[in-house]
């Protein structure tokens, strides 16, 4: 049965209410931050009005106007539609080169000489009204197997051999610019309609025969040629792509049907000089995905020449992220025509226009405005279609122009990105927690023909400026080898299943990971691969955590940032851990202010993997695991790794935030912190932490450390060891400032380079392989100049509580198992604590 519009509105109201309840739990899993409860939708009766505002406000200003032009029009879904609304894709049309036969050629083209034009949508020859040459071009008449043929001079011979025929210049008979050919007749090839020639810079000599099929009905160029020189605009097509008895024998037809109805008769009457088919990018319809069409009809457009300059001097005011998006968007609001903002649909907001049953012009003023408003604030836009004209206006309404006061409503609704374009108004406007403008707007980077460029034109026109501080734009997923993703191709990953399978923080880890910048892929190795990452970012944080189970921060902290004195007292390496969090906590706090997500991803990752887990926490063990519970010692490196945890979880938190908020349920808190993380504040800068100086010390050490890990590795893989701890080095230092720095690391350097013992010779190196005991090798070192590296057996016995090599285990009676310093912890720290239990 058919429904009324309003009912037909209920219906899609429905649907889209629906899936904004599955799209907000999608995005909620996703952890996505908003104020769900409170989400902003279009069809909400508030957002309408706040549009109809809008629009009110830019008819006011004279930016809103009803006129003929022809329009993309799709006659699947029977409605204009507009530039952002367009898809390319590949199509297969007919290719026909055709003659017109000149019947006054005013004293210029022969007699019998025919015109010939190239098009690949016959079904718009119906609605020729003339041919257009280029003022400038040269042409001239060809004598061919066919007859006389005017082309342009500069492809007649590449259009001659594309319709199968040889020619020459006709004897007698001159060249011509197009400009000299104003005026000349021909006859239509199958309509009793004279066209005349005219002239249009539109005309180029790319392609073709340089003489041009004009149908001022369908197509812009055409239409602006046809308005100067006053031609008819004839649109023998409806609404649903059938041609009407304008067209003639082909009136009943469909475009499709009339493509190829149309070359078979002009080929059975002569006009037909060649006839075949050529694959092209068409313009589709991007919700039915059907050819679309040009069609002239009267519609409601935004006059953007209006306002273009301002438009343009906004863009440039604007952050674009990545740059390139000003240039992309300033080029099409520059070569954009008139914003066709009608749609015949009866989804969509109404546009607020009245007719005169008298006189049929319309009324849009401010009165008119306010009241339908102030209707849509109060009962939603259906109330247009539930109610009369009358019931709208406010009482007494007349036609200013003939005094009338029966009006009917318009029926046409407003384009989408009309709708979308107004949100600034309707959201930031709106809502007292907001300000306008936005500080960002963030879509993919088809948003520069759609909301970008609809938000920037409406603000523009109401406003006078852009209703974005900055806009960023991101690309499309494709899959793991660069193609677009298809179900035809298997290839699609489906964001629910990843969920599913790795958890929504994997996915997130994956967006943040890529420079979205360009195209981003995806694929099932990658998202393994990412797992990985996120298991190693995790397992850090779970290192950190494991070993705060006896920290408390209001009770056990060593020393603040703020304490010069007890900083002092602080290892090295721990105030090395510091200044090194300081310097990604800038790293990251940079990356996400310019947006720049995979440097903040890298710069996590890289910290967790190469500082923490390769270095500073595996230094560290020995330290936690050994130093009595409550020293000094211990409680600074639980100080350090609670400010690490504190660090790591704000920074990780908008990459991963189901991580880091189950983290931070588990890390001892300080007085005053809030119960989720995302509640915290960003981490400020710690001045107390950096180290300068200190931080160039340990870029030499590091350097050292490299060359004795090489050393060891080789020393390994001659099975002379299994295990670092059971080798001594010998660093031999020809540099001098070299050995000084190293000789500040004091007692501590064996333990930071992961042996059991480590000394320092400064002077020359003994020759590499000469022997110094049971067995050593001698390792020049490649990348540290006057260093080469000694590597030997670790002198002593294993301590089972440190796990080092130690010539002291055994002297300590009371604890005749363990090294010296085992015994003086526990001796300090255990002191029931007795050798029987060790181990």
């Amino acid at each position: 049965r058919r429904v009324s519009a309003a009912e037909l509105r209920e219906r899609c109201a429905a649907f889209a209410r629906r899936y904004i309840d599955v799209m907000t739990a999608q995005f909620q899993r996703l952890g996505v931050m908003g104020d769900w409860r409170h989400p902003y939708v279009t069809l909400d009766p508030a957002y309408e009005a706040r549009q109809i505002l809008v629009f009110g406000e830019m008819a006011k200003r004279g930016y809103i106007y009803k006129g003929l032009k022809p329009v993309y029009w799709c006659a699947t879904c029977e409605t204009a539609l507009a530039e952002a609304e367009i898809e390319y894709r590949a199509k297969r049309s007919p290719s026909i080169y055709v003659a017109f036969e000149v019947v006054d050629g005013r004293g210029r083209l022969p007699d019998g000489a025919r015109v010939v034009i190239w098009t690949t949508t016959p079904w718009t020859l119906p609605g020729n009204a003339a041919v257009a040459l280029h003022p400038a071009g040269v042409y001239r008449v060809m004598r061919t197997e066919r007859g006389l043929l005017l082309l342009a001079e500069a492809l007649a011979q590449r259009a001659l051999a594309a319709m199968g025929l040889t020619g020459s210049p006709a004897a007698g008979v001159p060249e011509f610019t197009g400009a000299d050919l104003e005026g000349v007749l021909c006859q239509h090839p199958f309509l009793d309609r004279r066209v005349p020639i005219v002239t249009g810079e539109h005309v180029t000599m790319e392609e073709g025969t340089g003489c041009v099929h004009t149908a001022p009905g369908h197509g812009p160029e055409d239409f602006e040629v046809g308005r100067r020189f006053g031609l008819p605009v004839l649109v023998p097509v409806d609404g649903r792509g059938i041609l009407t008895t304008e067209a003639g024998p082909f009136a009943g037809l469909s475009c499709d049907e009339a493509n190829e109805a149309i070359p078979g008769a002009l080929e059975r009457s002569g006009h037909l000089l060649k006839g075949g088919s050529v694959e092209h990018q068409y313009a589709h319809c991007w919700r039915c995905k059907n050819p679309v069409l040009w069609r002239a009809t009267e519609q409601w457009f935004a006059s953007v020449d209006g306002f273009r300059e301002q438009a343009l001097a906004a863009i440039r005011e604007v952050r674009w992220i990545p740059a390139w998006g000003e240039v992309r968007i300033a080029n099409m609001v520059a070569g954009r025509a008139d914003w066709c903002i009608s749609r015949q649909r009866a989804w969509g907001v109404p546009i607020p226009a009245f007719y005169c049953e008298g006189c049929g012009s319309h009324l849009i003023d401010d009165t008119t405005i306010a009241a339908v408003a102030d209707l849509f604030r109060r009962e939603g836009s259906n109330a247009w279609f539930l109610r009369e004209a009358a019931e709208i206006l406010p009482p007494g309404t007349s036609c200013p122009r003939c005094g009338g006061t029966s009006f009917r409503k318009e029926t046409d609704t407003m384009d989408v990105w009309f709708d979308s374009g107004s949100s600034h108004a309707a959201v930031l406007a709106e809502r007292p927690d907001l300000s306008w403008p936005a500080d960002l707007y963030l879509e993919g980077s088809d948003q520069h023909r759609g909301w970008f460029q609809s938000s920037l034109l409406t603000a523009v026109a109401t406003r006078g400026r852009a209703p974005y501080r900055a806009v960023l734009t991101h690309g499309f997923v494709v899959d793991g080898e660069g193609r677009k993703m298809s179900k035809s191709l298997g290839n699609v990953v489906e964001p629910e299943q990843v969920i599913r399978e790795y958890g929504a923080d994997i996915l997130r880890l994956w967006v943040a990971s890529a420079d979205y910048t360009g195209d981003v892929r995806v694929s099932p190795d990658i998202l393994k691969q990412l797992a990985e990452v996120y298991r190693k970012i995790r397992n850090t944080l779970r290192y950190l955590l494991g070993n705060l189970y006896d920290f408390d921060p209001r009770r056990d902290t060593a020393f603040s940032p703020d304490d010069p004195v007890a900083l002092a007292r602080v290892p090295a390496i721990d105030r090395w851990a510091l200044h090194r969090a300081e310097e990604v906590r800038d790293e990251v706090t940079r990356a996400y202010e310019s947006y720049e997500y995979h440097v903040a991803y890298r710069a996590v990752h890289d910290f967790c993997v190469t500082d923490l887990s390769a270095f500073y926490l595996d230094v560290l063990k020995d330290r936690l695991y050994t130093a009595g519970p409550t020293s000094f010692e211990r409680r600074s490196a639980q100080t350090v790794l609670y400010e690490l945890a504190r660090l790591l979880l704000a920074l990780v938190a908008p990459l991963m935030p189901h991580t880091a908020d189950e983290a931070w349920a588990h890390l001892p808190k300080r007085h005053g912190d809030p119960v989720s993380i995302h509640l915290a504040l960003w981490p400020e800068p710690r001045e107390g932490y950096r180290d300068e100086r200190l931080a160039a010390r340990w870029r030499q050490f590091f350097a050292v450390r490299d060359e004795v890990a090489r050393a060891l590795e080789q020393v390994r893989q001659e099975k002379l060891i299994r295990d670092n701890q059971e080798a001594a080095v010998v660093l031999r230092i020809a540099d001098r400032a070299l050995a000084e720095v190293l000789a500040a690391f004091g007692t501590d350097l064996a333990a930071l380079l992961r042996v059991s013992q480590a000394e320092m010779a400064v002077g020359p190196a003994p020759e590499a392989g000469e022997e110094t005991g049971a067995w050593s090798r001698l390792y020049p070192a490649g990348n540290v100049r006057g260093l080469a590296v000694e590597v030997l057996p670790a002198r002593g016995e294993k301590c089972p509580r440190c796990w080092t090599y130690s010539e002291t285990v055994g002297r300590e009676a009371d604890y005749p198992e363990v090294c010296s310093r085992c015994a003086r912890t526990l001796r300090e720290h255990h002191p029931g604590f007795r050798a029987s239990a060790v181990g």
